[in-house]
């Protein structure tokens, strides 16, 4: 029997049944639980309930919350809740962690991503709060608010002892160029001051269109800038980045601000330098331990100190809860969360790429239906306006339509780790150009040696469709059900396929015909009925039928 360029013989492939395990909640029909152990805002509370059944566990000891989240496949905490490897074990049904902010140090996120487990945060909801909080601890110091601020309480009126020094003309030096960093560089050049920045994530072009000065290492940004405000996760790299040594390697009478993670300052060095004069002033926000415990930084004036504010406004607070709860339940309907921490999907997405995110899992989900086993190698292709993207999101979720049809319980955290386990290779490509299209989606994959490639775009008419399938140009809907025939490009045979579904009561939604470089032609339809392997075989038996396949996207 003849069959499909690349594909083995006829076949019927379809994929999960409903209710399946493997399928988010969502597509069950049924309503997840999600756990909230610390408050947010009640417009996050009310967005879970949209999509979830909500538990509010606000004061559970760990015992109670560990019970609750026996049935619970979401989890919402804000810093206070330690969610470590026991009480992931405890939730054998989760599937997502959402912090309220931005800091998951209190989430083992280790632990929950060998669980499968996604953690999103809310990584925006702070930034305009802890830059803001950034330039006034700029100002006060330079200004010597609080110093001045406890003269006038004392009792005193001493207006030449507190001269301080203007933002204006100085050089602020921003160590890590982040959300947070980014805005604090903008806030500062409208005070007048020159902005330089290091950051091994950023490259030169970007800073120069923010008006930044690109500083190649840390180094260049210690020695050249009279203000300097870290911007920095805590990891292995960062912890006690700025030491004794980066203090000597600082101008005299330099100015430091830290509303990013404690720990980055060594802060007794820091002491030591503000008592010798070297730095003339500090402002921190965040310590290595907290709240401050007994320090030598207490007992020094010239450094303003905070109690961990940088997120808390009433804009901030609201903004997170409802940013996570939102994550939350995309998670739980089984979407790519671009706020997830623990997914290598390079940076942010535009909306072209989000519209195509889905047609990549469709696009997965069809070269198996084709495939009837894993490929072994799969390669994801983006052409025009959608390479502007990273393509490792795509990767993923073609990957996830593609597993989804074998494994249980897939999500875009263990995906890699699952197409590895079947032995598949995964490469990715990109080229701002294409021929046809503005944007075009290409996934191929290897199976015994044969390559199956299919194509797709979105059309402003008919939203996804396919445009290629195995060489064959074709322009056909991606629908949930859909049918697509090789035959021979002779009259009668598009009439009899039509009149044998009719038979069969199936219903045609839409219809597509296309050939390949060869002239040989193929037909694909969208149906409205799903086909049971004996309808199969009737079409294979059809005059001038070469090949049929039967794929339920989802």
């Amino acid at each position: 029997m003849a069959s499909l360029p690349g594909t083995p013989p006829a076949t019927l492939a379809t994929a999960a049944a409903p209710g399946t395990a493997g399928d988010p909640p969502a597509a069950t029909g049924m309503r997840p639980k999600v756990v909230v152990a610390e408050k947010i805002a009640d417009a996050g509370i009310k967005a879970l309930e949209e999509h979830c059944d909500v538990d509010v566990a606000i004061g559970a000891d760990r015992h109670d919350l560990a019970a609750r989240l026996a049935d619970a496949a979401g989890l919402v905490v804000r810093s206070a809740t330690t969610v470590d490897a026991g009480l992931i074990a405890a939730a054998p049904q989760l599937q997502v962690i959402g912090r309220a902010g931005i800091g998951v140090d209190n989430i083992d996120v280790e632990a929950a991503t060998t669980a499968g487990v996604l953690v999103v945060n809310a990584p925006e909801a702070n930034t305009i709060s802890a830059a803001e909080h950034t330039l006034a601890l700029l100002l006060a110091q330079a200004r010597r608010v609080a110093e001045a601020d406890r003269s006038v309480r004392a009792g005193e009126w001493e207006r030449s002892r507190f001269q301080g020094v203007e933002l204006h003309d100085k050089t602020l030096g921003v160590i890590g160029l982040g959300r947070i960093g980014t805005l604090v560089a903008k806030r500062a050049a409208a005070f007048g001051m020159h902005v330089m920045a290091h950051d091994p994530y950023v490259g030169e072009e970007r800073m120069r269109s923010i008006g930044v000065a690109h500083a190649a290492e840390v180094d260049a940004v210690l020695a050249e800038a009279d203000f300097i405000t870290i911007h920095l996760p805590l990891n292995p790299d960062t912890q006690g980045l700025i030491d004794a040594a980066a203090f000597d390697r600082m101008k005299d009478g330099v100015r430091i601000v830290n509303t990013s993670r404690g720990g980055v300052i060594d802060e007794q060095a820091l002491a030591d330098a503000v008592r010798s004069g070297k730095v003339a002033s500090a402002a921190l926000d965040v310590f290595a331990h907290e709240p401050l415990p007994d320090s030598p930084l207490r007992d020094l004036p010239q450094v303003v100190l905070t109690p961990h504010l940088g997120a808390s406004t009433r804009e901030a607070q609201d903004k997170a809860g409802t940013a996570v709860a939102k994550a939350v339940a995309a998670a739980l309907r089984g979407e790519l969360v671009l706020s997830a921490v623990n997914l290598d999907i390079g940076t942010g997405l535009d909306d072209t790429a989000r519209d195509y995110l889905g047609v990549a899992e469709s696009l997965g989900a069809i070269l198996m239906g084709f495939s009837r086993g894993m490929p072994e190698t799969l390669t994801v292709r983006l052409e025009g306006e959608v390479a502007a993207n990273p393509v490792r999101p795509f990767t993923l979720s073609a990957l996830k339509g593609a597993l989804a049809r074998i494994a249980e319980n897939v999500s875009f955290v263990n995906v890699q780790h699952l197409a590895a386990a079947h032995g598949v290779r995964w490469s990715e490509e990109a080229s701002t150009e294409s021929p046809t299209y503005r944007s075009v989606l290409r996934v191929a994959g290897t199976v015994s040696g044969k390559v199956r490639s299919f194509s797709a775009t979105i059309t402003e008419r008919k939203g996804p469709v396919l445009i290629e399938v195995n060489g064959y140009d074709i322009e056909l809907p991606i629908t949930p059900r859909l049918l697509v025939v090789r035959n021979e490009d002779v009259p009668g045979v598009i009439g009899r396929l039509g009149t044998y579904l009719g038979g069969q009561r199936v219903n045609i939604a839409d219809m597509a015909v296309g050939r390949n470089t060869q002239g040989e032609a193929m037909m694909g339809l969208n149906l409205d009925d799903r086909l049971t392997e004996d309808q199969v075989a009737g079409i294979l038996a059809l005059q001038g039928i070469a090949d049929a396949r039967f794929v339920e996207v989802g």
